[in-house]
């Protein structure tokens, strides 16, 4: 057999190849380990929106970042925002301020503030700084299901069923400063359905933009709107008289279910055998859930004769009225309503509208805080929740002061929605819900620059892509 050396060192070359690439194959990729900086939102790494490969997109169309399976927690870097004008809301301006933020939450605020070298730094000098703002009334991302007018007490409708969490409102809020809305049911029932609160991280999935721990509301509504709806049906209510007859039925009806399950309970705290347990009805667990306490009474209500009315109500049946909304003959009984602890979530000039607005007066607001009411200006409209600050500002025009009407627009809408430890005000502790404006935020000429929502950036008008860091859509 003739000797071929050319074959053998082709031999050897090829196995050597092979070895190589093995060995290749066995290093880690390091293209499938996002760095930390790449996963924040607010770090200069970010990816633009619009830049991402199309082996990453999402596969249908406008779709928020849905996922094949649960991520781990969100890894939040170190945050600074410095050299604005930090608006706190309780412990007044900060000028050339800064603040840290560390997995979330505000962790400092002061002229200086200790960091670490590595957090992202968001220059916001010669900018505005304030807590995102709250709206205590809001039906966006609610289509048309904000009402059930098929019966006027309807108080186990849960919002979180009909929520859009598409609907671009909670965009074009966010867009606004706006980090926190409360969702309600509608007003065509006396008592009508329990409310969600959301944080609006648009471009995440529904469960994602709801509040964690938040207290669950429901909403109850007097006056005009349950009279026409039913009135029009030849039903019962059709006056004033009605409406609150068909409330008093309800809590009655409550008080003996709930009596109905005390004496089971007590039945088996005795072992007696023979206790049957009472038929669950969810209208009436809810109804029993206002008696307990455990839901925020949210009333719709104009006119000063309702309130008293209503308040008596609940002193009959020993519930507590967390605000009034709308409430543009507040300033009639304001003395009254503060007696009872009860805040208003209001307009600074909505009037005349229809019957039971026409004693609304552009002082509202104004005269009842004078009087000790906790004062919200709130939306009720896809419109003017995008500038709830314009609302503020109005109300400086009519004779709130710069606290008030920062408040109104902030700490006091979050306190109606039982967040008030949360979120509302530049302080230790809370949650980093920050908006950054251009200028001034209570004037009309104010645009917002940035929004972050637990530390995490959602909005930045400098980005294509109508600002957003968390939308995608198909490539």
């Amino acid at each position: 057999m003739p000797h071929r050396p050319h074959l053998y060192r082709v031999m050897l070359l090829s196995l050597c190849w092979v070895l190589s690439s093995f060995d290749l194959a066995q290093q880690p990729s390091n293209t499938q380990q996002p760095s930390p900086s790449s996963q924040n939102p607010a770090s200069p790494e970010q990816a633009t929106p619009g830049t991402e490969s199309k082996a990453n997109a999402v596969t249908e169309n406008a779709t928020p970042n849905k996922k094949a399976a649960p991520e781990a927690p969100a890894i939040h870097n170190d945050v600074v925002i410095k050299g604005g004008t930090i608006l706190t809301v309780t412990h007044g301006k900060i000028e050339n301020g800064s603040i840290y933020i560390h997995n979330g939450k505000i962790a400092a605020v002061g002229q200086s503030v200790n960091a670490p070298a590595g957090a992202t730094v968001i220059d916001a000098s010669g900018k505005f700084v304030m807590p995102g703002l709250i709206d205590s009334h809001s039906h966006i991302a609610l289509d048309d299901d904000v009402n059930e007018p098929t019966s006027p007490i309807t108080p186990h409708m849960m919002m979180r069923d009909a929520f859009d969490y598409n609907d671009k409102a909670i965009y074009r809020a966010l867009a606004g400063g706006v980090t926190t809305s409360l969702l309600l049911h509608g007003s065509a029932n006396m008592i009508g359905g329990q409310a969600i609160v959301i944080k609006h991280k648009y471009g995440l999935g529904r469960d994602e933009l709801l509040f964690p721990g938040a207290p669950q509301s429901i909403k109850f509504a007097s006056g005009e709107n349950p009279k026409r709806v039913y009135g029009g049906k030849n039903q019962l209510p059709s006056t004033r008289m009605g409406n609150f007859e068909v409330m008093r039925a309800a809590f009655i009806e409550a008080r003996e279910y709930m009596r109905s399950w005390d004496d089971y309970d007590a039945k088996v705290k005795k072992n007696d055998k023979d206790a049957t347990p009472p038929k669950k009805d969810l209208k009436l667990e809810a109804l029993a859930d206002v008696l307990r306490g455990k839901l925020l009474v949210q009333i719709h209500c104009y006119r000063a004769d309702e309130f008293l009315t209503e308040m008596a109500l609940a002193k009959e049946f020993g519930y507590k009225i967390r605000a009034f909304h709308h409430a543009l003959e507040a300033y009639k009984v304001a003395d009254k309503i503060a007696a009872e602890g009860v805040a208003i979530a209001t307009w600074p000039d909505w009037w005349g509208f229809k019957y039971e607005a026409w004693d609304g007066i552009p002082w509202n607001a104004v005269i009842s805080a004078h009087k000790g009411v906790r004062v919200a200006l709130k939306s009720d409209s896809e419109d003017v929740t995008r500038r709830l600050n314009q609302e503020a500002g109005k109300g400086i025009h009519y004779g709130l002061t710069e606290d008030e009407a920062l408040k109104a627009i902030t700490l006091n809408p979050a306190w109606i929605i039982g967040v008030d430890e949360r979120v509302g005000s530049i302080d230790v502790g809370k949650d980093a819900d920050i908006s950054i404006w251009n200028s001034y935020p209570l004037s009309s000429s104010a645009l917002v620059d940035k929004v972050l929502i637990d530390g995490d950036l959602y909005f930045d008008r400098s980005l294509p892509g109508l600002g957003l860091t968390h939308y995608k859509e198909v490539q």
